[in-house]
């Protein structure tokens, strides 16, 4: 029965692993909204025109209260706690691994996280004719009505 024991939570302990390293990692979405034509054989995507308008908005992190690292460390907690003690004290040692391990992942995540904070968002109208908004970090020195080269989604003067 023991042994079923450590199966059952090394296979969940394997299961949530696996789901984490499915989760969305706080990547940011390219927000260009045109299409793109690659300059000579570089793999480097650029696109020319002109700044419409610049914009200083606050940037949205998508931050959800339970991450990986909460379940992670309720599960590696659940287990490290389960092997103290026996009988009622085993099962509030795994009680309260799970518990401290959760609070622990959740906290590790959280100071993980980059906060974004501010960012310039800059719309352009590119050569073509189409339009394309940009998010970014700096204003890289860029006016309204600036000539501006975009690549891969970052616009500086040119």
């Amino acid at each position: 029965m023991k042994t079923l024991n450590k199966l059952t939570a090394a296979s969940a302990l394997v299961a949530t692993l696996m789901l984490g390293a499915c989760a969305e990692m706080g990547m940011q979405p390219n927000t260009a909204q045109s299409t793109a034509y690659p300059t000579q054989n570089t793999g480097v995507y650029t696109q020319y025109g002109v700044v419409q308008s610049i914009a200083l908005v606050q940037q949205e992190t998508a931050t959800s209260p339970i991450g990986a690292g909460t379940i992670v460390g309720a599960v590696v907690g659940g287990v490290l706690g389960h092997q103290v003690g026996g009988g009622t004290g085993n099962t509030a040692a795994t009680v309260l691994g799970a518990a401290g391990g959760a609070y622990a992942g959740h906290e590790i995540e959280k100071r993980s996280q980059t906060q974004q904070g501010n960012v310039y968002q800059l719309s352009v109208r590119l050569n073509n004719g189409s339009y394309v908004t940009l998010n970014q970090a700096t204003s890289n020195d860029i006016r309204v009505g600036d000539r501006v080269r975009v690549d891969n989604g970052v616009a500086t003067r040119y």
